[in-house]
């Protein structure tokens, strides 16, 4: 079996995790909100007095990618790794598990970390721990 590797890029991997770090500390320090993006969504499924600020948020997270090969001059690469009814599946078992642990991986593992939250920390472990395994079986069986 090949495994495929990505290309290291330390340099810019850090810039973006530092932007998501400052997005984060202004989010929480200007709203005093976590930023969680299934909490975030789930906030514009409902009326809510402070649906601006969401909407905008997740305007920004789709049209960053553009703006960034705008900006870049070149795309950013991608490589689909699953299609098919898989995805709804996989797309299901996500949503049951950000319901089920009262949060996403962004806003436990980002903002539950960062204040050193033992409810965020065991999600963020059995994140990864599920991560290792699903991978580990798709590779086995796939």
């Amino acid at each position: 079996m090949e495994i495929a590797w990505a290309e290291f890029t330390p340099v810019a991997s850090f810039a973006g995790g530092a932007m998501i770090g400052v997005a984060a500390l202004f989010l929480m320090l200007l709203n005093g909100r976590v930023m969680g993006m299934s909490g975030i969504l789930s906030g514009l499924l409902v009326k809510r007095p402070d649906w601006p600020w969401r909407l905008a948020f997740v305007i920004g997270v789709i049209v960053g990618p553009f703006l960034f090969m705008a900006v870049a001059g070149a795309p950013i690469e991608r490589q689909t790794v699953m299609s098919g009814p898989l995805v709804y599946v996989a797309a299901f078992l996500v949503g049951l598990g950000t319901a089920v642990g009262s949060g996403c991986t962004s806003g436990h593992g980002i903002c539950g970390l960062s204040r050193l939250s033992l409810r965020s920390f065991a999600a963020v472990m059995a994140f990864m721990v599920s991560a290792v395994i699903t991978v580990a079986l798709v590779r086995f069986f796939g």
